[in-house]
């Protein structure tokens, strides 16, 4: 088999003009190719995304001349391999065409055998229509259908194509074009076109067995050789004969295997499965793939609450603190694999454990599926559709079921990979625009005629998808979906808790009585650093808080309410933009913090809360929004605050809410307050846990510490003690906690009286002493919130930190050289900005 990339030698013009322009490579979209060749400005900078609005209203054409092939033997073929076109594409040869496509998701294969000059040159060509019109164009021929929704313009629903094009409440309108994924000329006799693995391990996880299964194209191929190789150890090898469906299959039986784990758990081991396809002794084609062996089970069984919603892996109970993914640029074809591979180291560093690819974005990379295997984190995969009612009509649902296999088919080896969900936030848009939805009707064709046609996909095409083509896989309708019930019911599903920043703005103080089984959406926005911020605001009289281009750059609707409501209610205003920053920064560490915290408690007690994905780790372009680590991967305040309470031990204090608005500011009498650890150590763990109170006026002690020996509780909460303070007799103090685990601090929490903004934070007398990599942190007073600038190069293992006298931080600093100037920081309270 001969296969050539076409990845060059491309060149692209407006379809209805001569004007051809070159294409440095292929995989690739036209606005890429338009700012290369300084046709359009960078849209991720100042307004220019409106001055480039034009290029969606356009149609657009890439060409590229074939590879010269020798004619055809008999019995071999020369196939195009188009990986993905972004999306409505009609593809010729020398002017004859060949494929026409609506969707960005389908792989396609066309066998161009009969269509190649032999002795002349050979144009591909590829028309893309612009979608934005061709959506319009569906849209008016299908009135029958209530095209609802939220975000972008809605006739996005009748098109298969990344709905994050369209414009989001983070992202912006950039309705892209082109061969977006790999294209190949391919010459072969016959190839393995598809490798599956079923299988089962045994409930003891002392064996593995099932079945591995080779589609074959091409009739020479008569034979295929099976392999399973783990390190250098082959672990099984087989033959079978192809039979007349084109179909080799083997059964095989793996002893002791050693099986895959999310990390924090276990190791990823993977294996390498490989088939061979022979004509005689021949070797023809062999397709190889890395999968590794689990058990992974989503549980949802009856309890005492509703029913529970979480993760067992390899009979283990996993609590899923993690992030929800969109696409890492507007622009994915120049994301590269160092870039995914940042992305998701920062993911296990930060102890996240899950990370759920949102159905607004795209079938993600292999590479991001490989990494997530490689990494050991555990991959929730929405299906491709948000917040819409979206069409049924028999064409779309056509489409759709060749995409979904396409799809399922490409990822099903991945160990990582743990659940399917059928869309997001759909059955949301049915509950607020009251569409019908009869649960106890179970009749699939009765679905299609009501104004909820989708509920066919959801509950219909895509578990059937699921289950004939990825059956080890768990598949739930939708993401937030309860069944008979509302999505925002806390006792099943999986729920989205916007009640904190959308819907009724409760305060983050109170985030964990909001949850529900497993939070799979919540969060807070913050601004980005101030270099990010420098880097799209291209007139430096726009650098404050409210200027038209920074809110540009942030497209959440009523963004300034929200923000100002959550600083208003917690810290004191400043009005000066690092200043201000920092506020919106501390006010979604905390927010995430107060979230956490108190689910993974819950964890523990009988699995109440199974996991919570924030929304959303990432950025598509340098923006304000609900993101904790930004476009350029600087990482906000909240990506640490989240990394404590989410470590393997974790210990945490907390004084009861009280909530000051709805009671004049009258201050509570007396506050009761907790202490507990939660861990996901599997074993139990002996350490002491130390809890003091300081006074935030003087930093004295203000009462004897209790020190406790303790036995954690494997994989749960240990509750450590119960207190009240007095609020008339004793100042305002903190509560500072500790956790020792063979001598060494592991953990730390401190509580502090609420809201923020009566507190006094002057004069706290914070040292930082830099030396050898490390930074010294120690403060004469409890003080709040220290941020250390996130500097290109640099990495520190800590920040947002809260620091109490007597108990000195150590951070450890990479990246930073002797001559190189010390990391900026400020805290809660100063007056100046960074030091």
């Amino acid at each position: 088999m001969a296969v050539q990339e076409l990845s060059s030698g491309w060149q692209v013009k407006q379809t209805d003009t001569e004007d051809w322009l070159p294409v440095a490579r292929v995989p690739t979209n036209v606005h890429l190719d338009l700012i290369a060749n300084k046709k359009i400005e960078d849209p991720f900078l100042g307004f220019n995304e409106l001055k480039c609005e034009w290029v969606g209203d356009k149609s657009w054409t890439y060409r590229v001349e074939l590879p010269e092939v020798q004619t055809a033997k008999e019995g071999t073929k020369h196939v195009l391999a188009f990986d993905g076109l972004d999306t409505f594409a009609t593809v010729k040869i020398n002017g004859v065409t060949i494929l026409e496509s609506s969707n960005m998701w389908i792989i396609h294969r066309v066998d161009v055998t009969d269509k190649l000059q032999h002795g002349k040159p050979n144009v591909l060509e590829i028309d893309f229509k612009a979608a934005l019109l061709e959506a319009r164009k569906i849209k008016d021929a299908h009135p029958e259908h209530k095209w609802l929704g939220f975000n972008g313009d809605l006739a996005r629903l009748g098109v298969r194509k990344a709905q994050y094009h369209w414009g989001w409440d983070w992202g912006p309108v950039l309705m892209t074009c082109g061969p977006w994924r790999p294209v190949r000329l391919e010459t072969y006799q016959a190839r393995v076109e598809d490798l599956r693995v079923d299988y089962e391990v045994d409930a003891d996880l002392k064996t593995v067995k099932g079945t591995i299964t080779a589609s074959v194209e091409g009739s020479s191929g008569t034979q295929v050789r099976f392999s399973a190789v783990f390190e250098d150890d082959v672990v099984f090898e087989g033959n079978a004969e192809v039979d007349s469906h084109g179909q080799a299959k083997v059964e095989f039986h793996v002893s002791d295997p050693k099986l895959w784990y999310p990390h924090g758990y276990g190791e990823q081991p993977l294996y390498t499965v490989k088939a061979t396809v022979y004509s005689g002794d021949h070797e023809l084609h062999a397709v190889s793939k890395k999968t590794g062996f689990r058990k992974g089970e989503l549980i949802q069984e009856p309890d005492e609450i509703g029913k529970t919603f979480y993760f067992r892996i390899n009979n283990v109970d996993v609590f899923c603190g993690g992030s929800d993914w969109i696409p890492a640029d507007s622009f994915t074809p120049r994301i590269t694999e160092a870039k995914y591979r940042k992305w998701l180291e920062m993911m296990v560093d930060g102890y996240q454990v899950m990370i759920r690819i949102w159905g607004g974005g795209i079938w993600e990379e292999d590479v991001f599926y490989d990494l997530c295997d490689e990494l050991g984190i555990l991959v929730w995969q929405d299906f491709m559709f948000g917040c819409g009612n979206y069409p049924a009509f028999p064409e779309i649902l056509k489409s759709i079921e060749e995409e979904c296999v396409c799809q399922t088919k490409r990822l099903r080896h991945h160990p990582s990979l743990v659940v399917y969900a059928g869309n997001n936030e759909d059955y949301q848009v049915q509950e607020s625009y009251n569409l019908t939805y009869d649960y106890e009707d179970k009749d699939p064709q009765s679905w299609l005629k009501t104004d909820f046609p989708a509920r066919y996909i959801y509950e219909k095409l895509l578990p059937d998808v699921v289950a004939a083509h990825s059956p080890h896989v768990p598949y739930h309708p939708g993401s937030p979906w309860s069944g008979a019930k509302p999505s925002s019911d806390p006792t099943v599903g999986d729920m989205h808790q916007w009640n904190v920043w959308h819907g009724t703005q409760e305060k983050y103080q109170i985030f964990d009585t909001l949850g529900g089984r497993f939070n799979s959406e919540f969060g807070m926005e913050a601004f980005p650093h101030i270099e990010t911020i420098k880097y799209y605001v291209t007139d430096p009289s726009q650098l404050y808080p409210q200027s038209h281009m920074i809110d540009f750059h942030n497209k959440a609707d009523g963004h300034e309410r929200r923000i100002a409501t959550y600083l208003v209610e917690n810290f004191r205003t400043r009005t000066d933009l690092e200043g201000f920053i920092h506020l919106t920064q501390l006010s979604q560490a905390e927010a995430l913090m107060f979230g956490y915290r108190g689910w993974r408690r819950q964890w523990g007690q009988k699995r109440f809360c199974g996991g919570a994905l924030v929304w959303q780790l990432n950025d598509c372009w340098p923006v304000t929004s609900w993101s904790i680590v930004d476009y350029f991967l600087r990482k906000k305040p909240a990506y640490y605050a989240m990394r404590r309470v989410l470590a393997p031990i974790a210990v945490a204090v907390k004084r009861a809410h009280h909530d000051w608005s709805v009671v004049h500011a009258r201050p509570a009498k007396t506050s009761d307050y907790e202490c507990w650890v939660a861990s996901s150590k599997t074993k139990e763990v002996s350490a002491t846990v130390e809890l003091r109170y300081i006074s935030i006026a003087s930093g004295k002690d203000i009462k004897e510490s209790v020190k406790k020996e303790v036995k954690l509780v494997p994989n749960g909460t240990t509750d450590i003690l119960k207190g009240t303070i007095n609020n008339e007799s004793e100042e305002p103090h903190v509560l500072a906690a500790r956790i020792y685990v063979d001598g060494e601090i592991v953990s730390r929490d401190v509580d502090w009286p609420q809201p923020l903004k009566y507190l006094d934070f002057s004069d706290r007398g914070v040292e930082v002493n830099a030396h050898a990599g490390r930074m010294i942190v120690k403060a004469a007073k409890p003080t709040k919130g220290l941020v250390f600038e996130e500097r290109e190069g640099i990495l520190v293992n800590d920040s947002a930190l809260d620091i109490v006298p007597g108990d000195e931080q150590v951070v450890t600093v990479k990246g930073l050289g002797e001559s190189d100037q010390a990391l900026r920081w400020t805290y809660l309270g100063r007056d100046d900005k960074l030091e």
